[in-house]
């Protein structure tokens, strides 16, 4: 059937030049765990009957969290999930089969490389051949008059501002080096892209009969879907972990509490390595930003530093003493707080430093996953949990109190990684690597094992 034939594109390796063997023992195709799948594990826990937490490799966990599902529904009498189904994978599906078409098409020339940004009405040798590739990527209107001087005109600066902004740039509209570089990445890289993309669809444990949060990281995006509805009933912008040791990791498990006021027990890496030299350079800093410093049981040694400063912070240093921050607006988990088991320690929050989402790039975090509009997240949360208003979320989060609400039906929340995502428009979207999970993805399908990148730290973060 030509359905058939259609569902398997760009996931062969053998469509595009890899190796076959490592899809003979594909999960997709069974729901035994192969055993080099079954060595990756770091940490499984089934709490109730319709849920189960999985935090793994990031490399293993599409096909460990596929076993899972599948067992679940196995054993619960739930139906496995069908990836076809997913819109999300049938748009990708149909992008790639397009990028395969341009790829064809395109004439892989290379733009010149400039000393400065090309700015609107800078002279650019270039204008030819970026006419004819944002014109082939729809960046630029067919319609459009094609000037044959090497101007940068304000409408072809117009088009690369669309490109920057499928490209995860900073549309600005000038040519430097981060949008050169994208411009000139091959088309063959792209539908490289897309088939990764449609290889994490086709592993994702994702239950469309069920609410869920799905955070994609290279794309610093919240998405969260209601039972059984295709199109997300609420976006908004994240800011992730640091790429390197402060990574956010993939896991998937339940939001169970939704926290008001949160204190933030500040981990003693950040105090060590961050807290401890600003508070030695600014001996106020502990009173200004509302820290407590406390023993290991919580009890408040002291709100500032008086006399015996040194020797708090000697304390603070060695660890022997900590810092917790009060709730309020200075505190750096925002006003509300969302928990979810998992090994990593890791959570959503609110944070004071709304300004970072206007930045294309956000990995600014120690690994937790902040939130442009919390608050928005929150009544999403709470929206089935009674007398949780507006109105009463937004009094909690101003109010005096800490404020624990644990959910009646926790929320499924799953961090993905899709470096290409399409939209319901068909608007296609490329995102940077940032993690190194996409070149380790490409490993695994070429049969040279699980890549070797480091895994995050297991400590709590932020």
């Amino acid at each position: 059937m030509q359905a058939s034939r259609q569902t398997r594109k760009g996931l062969d390796r053998a469509d595009f030049g890899g190796s076959r063997s490592a899809f003979q023992e594909r999960l997709g195709q069974s729901t035994q765990m192969p055993a080099r799948n079954r060595s990756w594990f770091t940490y499984l826990e089934w709490y109730d009957l319709c849920s189960l937490t999985v935090v793994v490799s990031r490399n293993s966990l599409p096909a460990a969290l596929l076993f899972c599902a599948r067992l679940a529904s196995a054993q619960n009498g739930f139906a496995t999930f069908d990836y076809q189904d997913l819109p999300e994978y049938q748009r990708t599906l149909k992008a790639l089969e397009r990028y395969q078409k341009l790829a064809a098409e395109d004439d892989g020339a290379i733009l010149p490389s400039v000393k400065k940004p090309v700015e609107p009405g800078d002279p650019y040798s270039g204008v030819p051949r970026l006419i004819r590739l944002l014109r082939l990527v729809g960046d630029f209107p067919a319609e459009a008059a094609a000037s044959d001087s090497d101007l940068y005109t304000k409408e072809l600066a117009m088009a690369v501002k669309r490109f920057q902004t499928r490209h995860g740039l900073e549309p600005d509209g000038r040519i430097g080096k981060g949008t050169l570089a994208a411009l000139n990445m091959p088309l063959s890289f792209r539908v490289g892209q897309l088939e990764l993309a449609l290889e994490r669809w086709r592993r994702l444990p994702y239950d469309a009969a069920r609410p869920a949060i799905l955070l994609n990281l290279p794309e610093f995006r919240l998405r969260a879907f209601r039972a059984g509805n295709n199109e997300p009933a609420l976006e908004m912008k994240i800011i992730d972990g640091h790429a390197g040791k402060r990574r956010t990791p993939i896991l998937s498990s339940q939001v169970d509490t939704v926290l008001f006021r949160p204190y933030w027990n500040v981990p003693r890496s950040i105090q060590r390595n961050e807290l401890v030299p600003q508070i030695r350079k600014d001996p106020g800093y502990v009173t200004k930003n509302e820290f407590d410093i406390v023993t290991a049981a919580g009890i408040v040694v002291a709100r500032q530093l008086g006399e015996d400063a040194d020797a708090l912070i000697a304390q603070l240093r060695s660890g022997k003493l900590l810092l917790r921050q009060r709730p309020g607006s200075k505190n750096a988990l925002g006003l509300v707080k969302f928990e979810f088991p998992n090994s990593y320690n890791v959570y959503m929050h609110d944070t004071p430093t709304k300004p970072l989402f206007a930045r294309a790039r956000r990995d600014f975090s120690h690994g937790c996953i902040r939130l442009e509009h919390a608050e928005d997240l929150a009544e999403w949360i709470l929206r089935d949990q009674d007398g949780w208003t507006r109105d009463k979320i937004e009094a909690a989060m101003q109010g005096t109190d800490t404020l624990p609400v644990k959910l009646k039906h926790p929320v499924p929340v799953m961090t993905m990684y899709l470096t290409a995502v399409v939209a319901a428009n068909g608007d296609v979207y490329f995102y940077e690597d940032i993690y190194g999970d996409d070149a380790a993805l490409e490993r695994e399908l070429a049969g040279a094992g699980p890549a070797t990148n480091a895994e995050p730290v297991l400590h709590p973060r932020e």
